[in-house]
């Protein structure tokens, strides 16, 4: 059975105020957690036994997912009091992602991630070459030296192979997605670490293989890091980006919804349950309204979020609006 690991943990400094209560993945998109997306992505290709790492805003991801259930999943915790990077996180959770000792290969992925990845294709190219430590999920991108170079070269066989990683040459990204066996990352150290930095890097520099699982260019891949990139997954799916899995509804204007006669929406738009729209507003394009958000009368919001339970007022645009306060994308 494959178990997958939702990696959780990070704090998103480079989101400011957006991420000071919750971790990255408990931001909506499309009023929906982006933690969502990665738990109907996999709970979609049949992996429900599912394994969520926490530190900064635990009790938001264990309050928003639950025991999984209701999500068709399986959700077990892996609490972290101090961070411990990506390998850390999956080495601590290993008695949870191999509980019978199968070492049966199990899927990790960054949880800020909305990646219409085809998870079954990336399982059956790993499984069919069982001498791999693991099988990276990389796409090709004309910055890759930005996202960190992976090299990635077709060996005799026509496999793809990992050559090397962050060494400066490659025309790939690694997109936060892999898939490889409990006992592959035992072997990693105590305490913090990283999968790369600390595991497939010096394996692989040891003369150990590792493959490469290649996206085509249309999958959508969303990492939200930044105010800009966020808000940028919410415009690309409201307007209508199609994913395979979707965690609900992401466009359109939901029936509980109180639009005022006066109130003007301009399609592309997500308007979430029990929202209000007042009087002589104007919503739109490309903004989404979360659940029990006020729009005040007069209000223009375009090419905005305004989070559920948040109000809006005065005129928005390339905006993020929360609880808080309003934090330009980019800021």
């Amino acid at each position: 059975m494959t178990r997958a690991i939702l990696l959780c943990a990070g704090y998103g400094t480079r989101l400011g105020s957006l991420t000071s209560d919750r971790p990255k993945p408990m931001l909506p998109v499309c009023d929906h957690a982006i933690v969502r997306y990665g738990v109907a992505l996999l709970v979609g290709h049949g992996i429900r036994d599912i394994v969520v790492n926490t530190h900064h805003g635990a009790d938001t991801l264990r309050d928003e997912l639950g025991d999984g259930e209701a999500l068709g999943a399986r959700i077990h915790y892996s609490h972290e009091p101090e961070i411990l990077g990506t390998g850390g996180a999956i080495k601590k959770a290993l008695p949870l992602l191999d509980p019978d000792a199968t070492d049966e290969p199990f899927v990790s992925m960054n949880g800020k991630l909305i990646f219409d990845l085809d998870l079954a294709a990336m399982l059956e190219a790993h499984r069919a070459d069982p001498d791999v430590l693991g099988t990276l999920v990389v796409r090709r991108v004309p910055d890759a030296l930005d996202w960190g170079p992976v090299d990635v070269v077709r060996d005799d066989a026509g496999r793809l192979r990992v050559r090397d990683i962050l060494a400066g040459t490659g025309e790939h990204m690694f997109c936060g997605v892999h898939v490889t066996r409990p006992s592959v990352m035992a072997r990693l150290p105590d305490g913090e670490c990283c999968s790369l930095r600390q595991g497939y890097i010096p394996w692989l520099r040891g003369g150990a293989p590792v493959a490469a699982f290649e996206v085509p260019d249309r999958t959508y891949f969303a990492e939200h890091s930044t105010p800009s990139r966020y808000l940028e997954s919410n415009v690309e799916l409201v307007r209508g980006t199609r994913l395979r899995f979707p965690p609900g509804r992401l466009r359109g204007v939901d029936p509980s919804a109180h639009i005022d006669a006066t109130a003007v929406i301009h399609q592309p738009v997500r308007v979430g349950p029990v929202a209000h729209i007042g009087e002589g507003a104007v919503v739109g394009p490309d903004a989404v309204i979360g659940a029990h958000a006020v729009v005040d009368a007069g209000a223009t919001v375009v090419r905005s979020v305004v989070w559920s339970g948040a109000r809006a007022f005065g005129e928005l645009r390339d905006s993020i609006v929360t609880e808080d306060g309003v934090v330009r994308a980019d800021d």
